[in-house]
């Protein structure tokens, strides 16, 4: 374990024979981040930092890395994860350094979990330690999403109060970018069987909505209308669930296009001499129409 090579001062100990180059790397990072926190040696910035003042890090790299992917930018993808990588192994040093746990149960804890929830796998000595090796259930694809909730429905049990039931949205974190979590709430919901019986009684749920929306546009009551709006959304992200779609990757696809179609029209209204703030409104909806044309 990385926490058995690096000592309590953030001095690495000499390698054991056989040892992967991303277990060495990974232990360079280790110690480097103890380092960067050591009271006496460290860097002034990193001292300071607690868990509170690094989580935001953790969301702006993880969009980072969406965003190599997204552009399958194989240059940036290994230098974002990285940083992701350090944002774990930072919050896993503050942990440590206030006697809560180190890196090496983080990563204790995510292998034992993906151990239960793979049933299906045969895992050897390498995964489960020194002579050991557990059976696998044999499972088909098609059944592995259902037998996944399962296994996190019970783990949720486990964590539960004794002799109390779990919610079944229970564990979903209010943190969560408000679509994705809405997602996964009605995601929650239809698995205890709250949902309609098919994708038309969602659609007439949004158009329901909307008209309650209408309503309290037309009453110009702020504080309404922003429940009612919110509805909508809920709403149509009950809708792209049920379509098996990702709200968050629908509207971040929508932002794309329309970032693409309105920098066209920038480009094509400065070629012509002209500023959009000194057009009509219908002149600029003339443009928009000839860059969505050509856009497809």
């Amino acid at each position: 374990m990385v926490a058995k090579i690096i000592a309590s001062s953030g001095a690495v100990l000499p390698e054991t024979v056989g040892q992967t180059d991303a277990a060495r790397e990974l232990t360079r990072l280790v110690a480097l981040m103890a380092r960067l926190r050591d009271p006496e040696h460290g860097c002034p910035w990193d001292k300071e930092q607690t868990h509170e003042t690094i989580a935001p890090y953790a969301i702006e790299e993880a969009y980072e890395v969406l965003d190599a992917i997204q552009k399958q930018d194989w240059n940036a993808f290994p230098d974002e994860l990285g940083d992701l990588l350090l944002q774990v192994v930072y919050q896993a040093r503050l942990a440590e350094e206030e006697g809560h746990f180190d890196f090496a149960t983080v990563a204790r804890l995510i292998t034992e979990k993906m151990i239960r929830r793979h049933p299906h796998v045969m895992f050897g000595p390498d995964v489960l330690g020194a002579g050991q090796q557990e059976a696998a259930v044999r499972t088909t694809a098609d059944a592995m999403p259902g037998q996944w909730e399962q296994l996190k429905e019970k783990e949720r049990q486990t964590l539960s109060a004794p002799g109390q039931k779990s919610s079944a949205l229970a564990g979903i974190p209010p943190a969560l970018p408000a679509l994705l979590r809405a997602s996964k709430i009605a995601s929650r919901a239809a698995r205890v069987g709250f949902d309609w019986p098919d994708v038309q009684g969602v659609v007439a749920k949004v158009h329901e909505e909307m008209e309650e929306f209408a309503v309290e546009m037309q009453a110009n009551d702020r504080a309404r209308m922003q429940d009612e709006l919110g509805d909508v959304l809920f709403s149509l992200a009950s809708l792209a669930r049920r379509l098996k779609l990702d709200p968050e990757a629908c509207l971040r696809q929508a932002c794309d296009k329309f970032t693409r179609r309105f920098q066209a029209v920038e480009a094509e209204l400065a070629a012509e001499g002209r500023s959009m703030q000194d057009e009509p409104v219908s002149y600029l909806d003339d443009v928009w129409n000839r860059v969505k044309k050509r856009d497809g």
